[in-house]
């Protein structure tokens, strides 16, 4: 047999062995003769399976092979000979002599009637040698030493005793890489990829041809470094996570049916049907998340070669953390920050998603309350009691004039945090609607379970928001907004304790777990559980997905007292690892939290206990300064660096040195008025914002030319009075202050660190961006030449974060390669420079003014070319749903939606008048906004890629509409920051009016070169052609503070007749005050307020533009329906 055939059988035995069939594996072992299997051998010897032994044995070798193989089958056959005369079965015994013992008499005769002799013996241990003959699984025990000595010392079985190291399911790899393979090959290839066998070839249909139905999603492997469909691609579909059907898997276990498409190996981007989804078998995750490890490896640039025609593509030997971002203990929240007297028990408590120091808390008393952290102040608190006694059922009724108190099981937000909802010990549900003006009013009152209702959760089920309860009458409800039942699913035994609604792709599905230990899991339909499976301990578990929603973690109390811990293998239904530091049994149930997507937090033993993710042992702890209960609830804001605890009658909040400065920021005694502007109440947080490409404005502007429009009066346009009656927290705190616009002019009054290795004055820094991770920082040239700096975690920087305290590394690969665009034949001068960078921070791809170039950021090789000019690429922006589509901005101002993997064009938009100079994507809209050097704006369904609306942005009187236009969107993905050199402006995307705009004055008059939103969003940087640098609130576009450019110029430069100012600002992408400045002599500065100050600034008192005597840089608010002003 050819060595190839050989790896075969080997991939195949693997194959058998991961699907569980047993005997099929063990037979291809003994009849291949290429693996001998010893603890299968030892396992058969150990249960006495002497027939079975002797048939395994017999495919690597016989009796009369060598001294080796008869001493194992003699040994064997002793064995079996002296338990039979252990058992007194003389004739079984008999009948070994004769058939099995009889052939080594020919060898040694003498051994041979020693062994008859023994026949005669009332007891065998009447021999002197076999005197010490204990029992029967001792003597196997000894006999199994001695055998394995000899099959390792003989030669048959050289190099049959080792499997070869294979990656997990490599042979279903090999498969969906032939799979990648045969759709790369297709004449019509159909983005969603119907295979259906394997018996032949895949060809997609012709496009005119019958649709196929939905594809199911059979990601056929179990949790394994393979790819799926696409993902060898460098653009890898950001659901990739999501196409990991997890629950297919545990359906899988826990369903007996079989269908054809169990054994069908289906390319693993295609979502799941829900109907299909109870019919998998042996279904299996695949990686959730490629990340930087998957792309760095022989396979992927074999296949990249294949796809590509690209000729530099070369084995990448750079191998990376499959975690990106770089963490330090000093990121858990463990400082007491204060405590604060809540007057009752608390029993829940949950962050608001977007606003990180907005508390909601549920009490034993049934109040829910409402506390804002950074002023240490209730905003609401709404005491229990029923709105409508009338309509309620009658159980309820009854239930209601017990004396037993009713008291909050579950308080928590929606994920957009408009929505809070609450469930209380008896029947009822209560929703509410949240607004601007800090209210909560009543939504919905539900009578939702007889008895209690255990717990409640948002879910998003066919894109409709929804609420998920769970009660004591085994039952699971799902309800829409106005508490209208939409779905029951009955099935647990005993009181549901918990619930955890998620999603996979399109896959919505339901956790939940009840008082017998039970965990099930549902879909939204009247199917019934699709799983059935025992948490540990068999009593009290609560189920949680880390933030980004790969891993699956629970965590529990027995009846006994014992707490459990666990992350679970969601292919398998089954415990990945159990974490250990428990240390006594426990009276009550213990509570947990995740956050970071790193770090897991237990309240336990008065402490709070912290456990990194990947590490089984406990990290740290924390008796928060003491105080605690025996079994604290504990929660995190989303940012991780807040956790609230809870005490006897209130709680604690904690924080890391990151949360201190926030609460810091806000921190006063004032009163407290109100919160946000009316827009915050829409807020989505999609992760943090970015401007990647984006082109810095012509500064050459006509001076005479007016820069305000002319119903600007000392900057202040006609407010719209219920926008303007809204305040930040900053603004209540400050309002009784005596404000004054914050100016740093000193190079001492800030922190500040410059590139080193960049100063270049002949190449200006035209594009700059941190990377995802916040560890590095990356800007492209003038000169077509990216740069890469990145900060190391070491003792002056413990986080490995981008700071300003330490200079960074200019990091380049072991080649000295550069990476440097396609240049050859483009005039630098005219070249409008682009640059994008993956999510998983693994590739840039950029362009100027030539062919777009993607880089291997470990490397800096190019992987590929593609879109050669003309027209040349002017802006690159990702899908955000599949970074395998680019929305490619040109230079004649059309936008090329272009698929990388099939490289082909999937739409032309034409509706701008010049060059596109920016494209932002709302995922929340499900529009793409465009903006380009013409001055219009144009939305685009993301859908259908039809155009509808464009208008074009307000320009100051007499200015032609020209420059370049950048838009960034608001994390809630609805604001829409517009930023011209005459303005910079916030609308609404959803209806495109302008809510505000501010113009250049006063103390910043000159153009704006840039500006881009904080991470938060609750700031906006602004850079200037006269070197200033403005920080500004993000909801009133208010200035607060000014850095001039004798923060970041020496005095030489600064007195010399040459302008240098900054073309570009980058903010950091988990520090709102972090911001990065790309300048026109080719320097690249990070700057950062002190440590003292922590933040720039204050926000403005908004006093009809007159703040103390003087005229505020005031923004301006308009719409263009001014009927619609009114919220």
């Amino acid at each position: 047999m050819s060595s190839l055939s050989r790896e075969l059988v080997f991939l195949i035995l693997q194959f058998l062995e991961e699907e569980k069939f047993k005997e099929s594996v063990h037979r291809l072992e003994k009849e291949s003769g290429f693996y001998f299997n010893m603890k299968y051998f030892e396992d058969k010897v150990q249960a006495g399976e002497w027939e079975e032994v002797e048939k395994y044995l017999s495919g690597y070798t016989k009796v009369d092979d060598n001294r080796y193989s008869m001493k194992i089958f003699f040994e064997i056959r002793k064995q079996k000979y002296l338990e039979a005369l252990d058992r007194s079965d003389k004739a079984k015994a008999v009948e070994i002599l004769v058939s099995d013992l009889k052939v080594f008499s020919t060898f040694n005769e003498e051994l041979y009637k020693e062994i008859t002799q023994l026949l005669t013996l009332t007891n065998f241990r009447e021999n002197e040698q076999l005197s010490k003959y204990g029992d029967t699984k001792a003597a196997r025990s000894i006999m199994l030493i001695e055998l394995k000595k000899l099959i390792e010392a003989n030669p048959l079985f050289r190099d049959k005793l080792v499997f070869p190291a294979l990656k997990s399911s490599r042979l279903r790899t090999l498969i969906n890489q032939s799979l990648n393979w045969q759709h790369q090959l297709c004449k019509n290839p159909r983005p969603n990829p119907d295979i259906k066998t394997l018996f032949m070839d895949h060809t997609c249909s012709p496009p005119n041809g019958p649709l196929a139905p939905t594809p199911v999603n059979l990601p056929v492997a179990k949790p394994a470094p393979y790819a799926p469909l696409g993902a060898h691609s460098p653009f890898p579909p950001t659901g990739a996570t999501a196409n990991a059907n997890a629950l297919a898997g545990w359906m899988a276990n826990a369903s007996a049916s079989s269908s054809v498409q169990a054994a069908v190996v289906t390319a693993s981007s295609i979502p799941v049907p829900q109907n299909q989804v109870s019919i998998l078998k042996h279904a299996r995750t695949p990686p959730s998340n490629p990340g930087m490890v998957d792309y760095q490896n022989p396979e992927h640039d074999q296949l990249m070669k294949r796809l590509r025609s690209a000729q530099s593509v070369e084995e990448v030997t750079y191998p990376a953390p499959r975690q990106q971002a770089s963490w330090s203990i000093e990121d858990l929240p463990r400082t007491v920050a204060f405590t604060l007297h809540q007057g009752s028990t608390v029993t829940s408590m949950d962050f608001h998603p977007t606003h990180h120091t907005l508390l909601l808390v549920g009490s034993n008393n049934g109040e829910v309350t409402l506390w804002e952290l950074g002023i240490r102040e209730r905003l609401i608190s709404k005491p229990f009691k029923l709105w409508d006694l009338s309509s309620r059922s009658l159980a309820f009724q009854a239930a209601i004039v017990k004396d037993t108190p009713i008291s909050v099981s579950r308080v928590t937000w929606s994920p957009d945090g408009t929505f809070v909802g609450v469930a209380f010990t008896k029947h009822l549900v209560h929703l509410y609607s949240y607004n601007s003006s800090n209210e909560l009013n009543q939504q919905s009152e539900i009578d939702a379970h007889v008895g209690g209702v255990n717990d409640l959760a948002f879910a998003h089920p066919n894109k409709q928001l929804c609420v998920v309860t769970c009660g004591e009458d085994k039952l699971i409800k799902v309800w829409d907004i106005g508490g209208r039942k939409l779905f029951t699913f009955e099935g647990h035994e005993a009181s549901v304790y918990s619930i955890c609604p998620h999603h996979k792709e399109n896959i919505q599905f339901i956790f939940s777990t009840a008082l017998d230990g039970k965990i099930k899991a549902w879909l939204y339909d009247h199917m019934g559980s699709r799983v059935d499976y025992d948490a540990p301990g068999k009593w009290c578990t609560t189920m949680l997905y880390s933030a980004d929603g790969s891993r699956l973690f629970s965590c529990g109390t027995s009846k006994d007292g014992d707490s459990y811990l666990v992350e679970w293998n969601e292919s398998e239904g089954a415990i990945k690892r159990t974490y250990l530091g428990f240390r006594k049994k426990s009276t009550g149930v213990v509570q947990f939290d995740t956050t970071q997507n790193h770090f897991l937090a237990v309240g336990e033993d008065s402490q709070i206990k912290f456990w990194d993710m990947d590490n089984v042992n406990i990290l740290t702890y924390t008796d928060a300064e003491g105080g605690l209960p025996s079994l604290p609830r504990l929660r995190f804001n989303k940012e991780g660096n807040l956790l609230a605890v809870t005490t006897d009658n209130g709680f604690k909040i904690l924080a890391n040195a990151v949360g201190m400065r926030s609460l810091k920021a806000i921190e006063s005694t004032t009163p407290f008025e109100a919160l946000r502007s009316p827009m915050e109440s829409a807020l989505k947080v999609s992760g943090p914002s970015a401007v990647a490409s984006v082109s810095p404005v012509n500064c050459k502007v006509e001076r005479s030319s007016p820069v305000r429009p002319p119903s600007i009066i000392n900057g202040v346009e006609g407010l719209g009075r219920n926008l303007d009656k809204a305040r930040t927290v900053e603004d209540a705190i400050d309002k009784a202050k005596p404000w004054q616009l914050a100016e740093i002019v000193d190079p001492a009054s800030c922190r500040l660190v410059t590139m080193p290795d960049n100063a270049d004055s002949s190449h200006k820094v035209v594009r700059l961006l941190y990377t995802n991770s916040g560890v590095g920082l990356l800007a492209l040239g003038s000169n077509g030449i990216q740069k890469l700096w990145k900060w190391t975690r070491n003792e002056q920087n413990p986080s490995g974060k981008a700071t300003a305290n330490v200079v960074p590394q200019h990091w380049q690969p072991n080649s000295g390669l550069l990476m440097t665009n396609d240049v050859l034949g483009v005039n630098l001068e005219e070249a409008v420079p682009c640059i994008a960078l993956s999510k998983n921070d693994s590739y840039v791809m950029s362009a100027s003014g030539g062919k777009v170039s993607l880089f291997n950021m470990m490397t800096f090789k190019v992987m590929t070319t593609f879109m050669p000019p003309p027209p040349a690429s002017t802006f690159l922006a990702f899908h955000p749903q599949d970074n395998n589509i680019i929305a490619i901005g040109m230079e004649d101002s059309t936008i090329h939606i272009y698929n990388v993997r099939v490289d082909e064009v999937k739409s032309k938009l034409k509706g701008h008048q010049k060059r596109i100079t920016g494209l932002a994507f709302s995922t929340s809209l499900n529009i793409l906004v465009s903006s380009g050097a013409d001055a219009q704006l144009c939305l685009w369904s993301i859908d259908t890629w039809e155009k509808r609306k464009s208008i074009t942005i307000q320009l100051p009187a007499g200015k032609a509409p020209v420059g370049d236009t950048r838009v960034q969107f608001h994390s809630d993905q609805i604001r829409l920051l517009v930023v011209h050199e005459t303005q910079i402006a916030i609308y609404d995307a959803s209806k495109m009016d302008r809510i505000r705009q501010w113009v250049p004055q006063d103390a910043l008059p000159a153009p704006i070169s840039y500006a881009a939103y904080s991470c938060n969003s609750q700031l906006v940087y602004a850079t200037f052609c006269d070197g200033n640098v403005g920080v500004f609130d993000a909801d009133t576009l208010r200035l607060r503070c000014r850095i001039a450019p004798s923060v970041y110029l020496p005095s030489a430069v600064l007195n010399s007749s040459q302008a240098i100012y900054p073309l570009v600002v980058a903010t950091h992408p988990l520090d709102p005050n972090q911001l990065a400045i790309g300048l026109s002599d080719g320097s690249v500065k990070v700057i950062e307020p002190t440590e003292s100050e922590g933040k720039w600034g204050v926000s403005p008192p908004m006093d009809n533009g007159i703040l103390n005597g003087r005229t505020a840089s005031s923004s301006t608010t308009s719409n263009h329906t001014p009927d619609q002003i009114q919220r």
